[in-house]
This record gives C-alpha cells, structure tokens and sequence, in this order.
C-alpha cells in the first residue's frame, strides 16, 4: 500500500506545526494538506481525499462535528480522528454520532494519536489485502470513542 494520506485540520497553526512533524515521523504517513477552519477543511478535504482526517471540534466558520457529517458522506469516506480539547461526554457522543472512527482529548491523549494513525494505516492495508478491518482496530475504535483508551 502507498504512504497513508493523511490531513489535519485545526484552528492553531502551532497544533498543526506539531501535528504534521508528527504525521511525518511516523513511517508511512504523508501529510497532503492542512485547514484552519471549517469551510477550508471540507473544500481541502475533498480535493485532496485523505485516507485519514485529524479534525477539532471547535473551528472558525463552522465546527468539526458539521465538517466530520460532510466529510463521512464522501465515497470513499475518510477515516476521521477527532482530537480536540472539547472531550466530554456529550462531545464525544456528537463525535460517534456524526461517525467518527477515534475520539482523542488533546490535554490527556496527544501521545495516543500515532498508536490512532497506525491503526487507520494497518486497517486500510487488510482492507486492501484481505477485505476487512482488523479486532484490534474495531476495539480501539470502541475503546476511544468511549474514552477509555489504553
């Protein structure tokens, strides 16, 4: 499978910096865009397909759970990591709801983001390879969007 594609969208340009060093050391990975607010996420997200989209909730012109609505309606439809520091309860409900495959805090799970990345990679390549997403992927998914990841 080719390197992952992966897009960030967030508000600060210094968490996006970050991110994107991030994406960039892991192997594999390759950041095809970035977008600081709602209504550039989505445009950006559609021409440039992302196999992965790291997305906030809270984003000028918009928000992230309208972008994550837009964006899950795609074909084929991106995988989406919510990261945000809006990780209460309600929020992540609205996350699982609008379909987002991870639901990370910024404050308390940034060191979790790669293990999300890996798992969106190693996912994408059963499915090219064997139809199917792995245990290990639907439990973490499971486990993140509850907020209990390990």
């Amino acid at each position: 499978m080719d390197k992952l594609k992966v897009f960030i969208s967030d508000d600060s340009a210094t968490i996006r910096k970050r991110l994107v060093t991030m994406a960039l050391d892991l192997p594999g990975m390759d950041v095809v865009g970035q977008a600081k607010n709602a209504p550039g996420s989505l445009a950006a997200i559609r021409q440039t397909r992302p196999d992965v989209v790291i997305l906030d909730i809270h984003m000028p012109g918009g928000n992230g759970i309208e972008v994550l609505r837009e964006v899950k309606k795609l074909d084929p439809a991106p995988k989406v990591i919510v990261f945000t520091n809006y990780a209460q309860a309600q929020y992540r409900k609205k996350g699982e709801e609008a379909g987002a495959d991870f639901f990370l805090d910024k404050s308390t799970e940034f060191d979790k983001l790669p293990q999300a990345l890996e798992q969106v990679r190693q996912g994408l390549r059963a499915d090219a390879g064997a139809g199917g997403q792995s245990q290990s992927h639907d439990a973490l998914v499971d486990s993140t969007l509850a907020g209990r990841t390990s």
